[in-house]
């Protein structure tokens, strides 16, 4: 999620590949479902300028971002162990361990500076080309400098270590002294509408916008809980206010959001609808309201559902439902 994964993890130098000596083909670096179970946050920012663009000409970057954020929806997922696979054969340069799993919201800038990609691993390729797989989880590294790796072997598991505020791996590309988008095989800032051709060994969508998390809440709700899964053993309080939230990404101003909350009976308990004012990478919502006065909520179960609409179209529609003692 850094502005330069490669902080703190040196590389050790290789040539430049001249452009006859044939481009390796990269396979998907973590053991897990694109789309499914896993979510490209962030992709190499192909604008030369301040601003930012993916390739794809979309939002999903920041300006000067060098690598491929693969998202894990929350910490629980993270705790369970997702596998970051090495995308091509190589020997191991580098790797750094024993940095913790801790947001960087809570540990504060200064507390890992130098180290901003956290654990991590660099496999050399031959040729000039190297990867890099940062944020990693702590003592979850399987391997050493010097060692063989195939594609597709573990090399520990996907983390929260290091300059980020969600779990995912940040992989890299360089060719040389170049970051490279496995997208486009074209240099971090070369343009998104280069005429470029993919690196990747099979074929990874663009996904646009979609789903990350989303639940329930007694109160506010805070997008720090909700990605550490402080929300994933709720109680339902009779009380207390009833709010649904949701986390998506690739959001556009204009998109229509609507939240409602069913009550058990069927009946409509709540419902907020309103477009976005504007476009976001990430977007946190969260709407609800307070228990009735007249002895709080019925028992029974709700149903919470977030919809996310653009020009018509339903992008997000997912429920959630929670049991009121």
């Amino acid at each position: 999620m850094m502005r330069s994964a490669l902080i703190g993890l040196v590389l050790l130098a290789a040539p430049a590949a001249s452009a006859q000596q044939q481009e390796p083909r990269f396979a998907w670096p973590a053991a897990c479902t694109l789309g499914q179970d896993c979510f490209i946050q962030n992709y190499v920012d192909a604008d030369p300028s301040p601003g930012r663009a993916d390739f794809h000409c979309g939002p999903l970057t920041y300006d000067g971002h060098d690598g491929t954020d693969i998202r894990l929806p929350d910490l629980a997922t993270m705790q369970r162990g997702v596998e970051v696979l090495a995308a091509a054969d190589g020997t191991v340069l580098r790797v750094r361990d024993g940095q913790p799993d801790v947001s960087v919201d809570e540990r504060g800038k200064t507390a890992i500076e130098g180290i901003e990609a956290g654990n991590g691993v660099i496999i050399d390729h031959g040729n000039g080309w190297q990867t890099l797989y940062a944020h990693m989880k702590r003592g979850s590294l399987k391997v050493k400098p010097g060692e063989m790796v195939k594609a597709g072997q573990p090399l520990g598991q996907i983390g929260l270590s290091g300059d980020t505020e969600f779990p995912h791996v940040h992989f890299s590309i360089l060719k040389g002294e170049e970051r490279i988008d496995p997208f486009t095989d074209e240099a971090k800032g070369a343009g998104c509408t280069t005429a470029g051709h993919s690196l990747w060994a099979t074929d990874v969508p663009y996904i646009a916008t979609g789903l990350l998390i989303a639940g329930f809440a007694t109160g506010p709700a805070d997008t720090n809980a909700a990605r550490l899964g402080r929300y994933a053993d709720l109680k339902g309080d009779r009380q207390a206010p009833l709010v649904m939230w949701a986390e998506s990404f690739g959001v556009q101003a204009g998109d229509l959001q609507t939240v409602t909350i069913a009550a058990p009976d069927g009946t409509l308990a709540f419902q907020d609808q309103k477009p976005l004012p504007s476009s976001k990478i990430s977007w946190f919502a969260f709407a609800g309201k307070r228990a009735p006065k007249d002895g709080g909520w019925k028992p029974g179960t709700y149903t919470g559902r977030y919809r996310l609409e653009r020009n018509g179209a339903m992008l997000i529609d997912v429920e959630r439902k929670l049991e009121m003692p």
